[in-house]
């Protein structure tokens, strides 16, 4: 089998028997194909089949490709999609391409044309890991998930490693943006270099210089010895500074200076040191609004925000929840003497089911708690909800998750239940009858969310 049988193919053309013939090709090229009729059809498949790359024509009932170009470009920016069209003219390509699709073929086209565009388009737009293979992944092994959201993160994770960019990581707190910066230095070449996190609120202001820069011996009381600080600590890997939006306005200035000549100069020194490091940085503030007040600097923003990734909180994320309350579960049990085999299915609805604010941290906690005070192998839902200290809630209705989120909302509860459409149903709070109705309008297949059997 060929070097591309890994790689997905999304095809999307209302004349079938060019789907079938685009089929044939790629497959016997070694591509995985998945072939729909029409653009809403290609939406539902998305988050599911993981495409590496999308086909569509352009010219077709209902959503037209631009349409769908744009929609995919809502959920997955980097995907790459490349446009067939019976009707091509100059200006059409030229707002396609201009538009950030990524290349634009006439019908009838050379197969041999099409094979090197989609050729070219994997290899520049990254990899879009399954649900089935991405935890192999070495390099982003510490991050639990099945969410379409968080793979869309990873996949655009792994292409801003290959570059020294600076990267500036959002989300609330108790999200894993160290774990995702750690992520993206085992990505880099600088994988086997030192990855030293800073937390820039633990650290007091008088002592941010030296600890960042460090000092030479004597260079105030107590310095007793020359300290090299954390810049030169991580030489020639990463150095990943958390909640920057909490760094002192004084000390900003003496760190844009530092990122910009790639020198520190240690306190009490008279010369500057050259340091060859790579600067994460992440916040959960808004550093917009704080550069708006004036509590940032927007020089140093613009230094730091070269490229920007947005971490969803856990409330966004809940088919990841079973998935990471397992996870910590089997911590926690090799930890300590507790024979916790698991939660019962109210425990686990109400898991699924709660606000998060303190995100995957606070669910972390959760199952701390519960473990520790479980006198049971199954973990009841009387100890979850203890550990919760909120009143029981529910998984959004139908009525409230409709519109926009409509497909993702179904897309998140099969991919909760594994497909099983009677425990989704229940959960949306819909009968079987209804809930089969709301699959077929949004095309989605529960057999497609179903674990493989061994």
């Amino acid at each position: 089998m060929s070097s591309e049988s890994s790689h997905r193919v999304l095809l999307v053309d209302d004349d079938a028997g060019l789907l079938r013939l685009l089929s044939m090709r790629l497959s016997a090229a070694g591509y995985a194909v998945n072939a729909v009729e029409s653009a809403e059809e290609a939406l539902g498949q998305l988050s599911m089949f993981r495409p590496h790359v999308v086909i569509t024509d352009l010219r077709m009932d209902g959503m037209d490709g631009m349409g769908l170009f744009d929609a995919i470009q809502q959920r997955r920016p980097t995907l790459p999609v490349i446009m067939l069209t019976a009707h091509g003219t100059i200006p059409d390509a030229v707002t396609a391409t201009s538009r950030g699709v990524f290349s634009f073929l006439t019908k009838p086209f050379d197969s041999k044309e099409l094979l090197e565009h989609v050729e070219r388009a994997v290899k520049l737009g990254g990899e879009a890991p399954g649900p089935a293979t991405r935890q192999d992944e070495a390099w982003c092994k510490d991050i639990v998930t099945r969410s379409p959201l968080m793979q869309d993160l990873l996949s655009q994770a792994k292409l801003v490693a290959e570059s020294d960019a600076s990267v500036f990581i959002h989300g609330d707190s108790g999200t894993g943006k160290e774990l995702l910066a750690l992520a993206i230095h085992m990505a880099s070449t600088r994988y086997d270099k030192p990855f030293v996190p800073v937390n820039c609120t633990a650290i007091p202001e008088p002592l941010l210089e030296s600890e960042l820069f460090g000092h030479t011996r004597g260079a105030f009381t107590g310095a007793t010895r020359d300290h090299k600080g954390l810049f030169q600590a991580a030489k020639g890997g990463t150095l990943f500074l958390d909640e920057i939006g909490d760094m002192p306005l004084t000390f900003q200035a003496k760190l844009l200076r530092a990122l910009q000549e790639r020198t520190v100069r240690p306190v009490g020194a008279t010369e500057s040191v050259p340091v060859d490091v790579r600067v994460l940085s992440a916040s959960h503030r808004d550093l917009e609004a704080a550069m708006e007040l004036g509590n940032f600097r927007e020089d140093l923003y613009y230094r730091l925000n070269v490229v920007a990734l947005e971490v969803p909180s856990l409330a966004e994320r809940r088919e990841d929840i079973p998935l990471l309350a397992g996870h910590f579960l089997e911590r926690l049990k090799h930890s300590g003497k507790k024979r916790v085999t698991g939660f019962s299915p109210d425990a686990m609805e109400l898991l699924v089911s709660a606000p998060w604010p303190g995100n995957v941290r606070q669910l972390y906690n959760v199952v701390e708690q519960t473990v520790a005070l479980s006198t049971t192998p199954v973990i009841p839902a009387t100890l979850v909800q203890r550990a919760l200290r909120n009143k029981e809630g529910e998984i959004l209705s139908f009525a409230e998750a409709r519109g926009r989120f409509e497909r993702e909302y179904l897309t998140q509860l099969l991919q909760i239940t594994d497909g099983n459409v009677t425990q989704a149903a229940r959960l949306a709070g819909r009968n079987r009858t209804e809930f089969y109705k709301l699959l077929r309008r949004h095309h989605l297949s529960p057999a497609l969310f179903k674990e493989p059997r061994a």
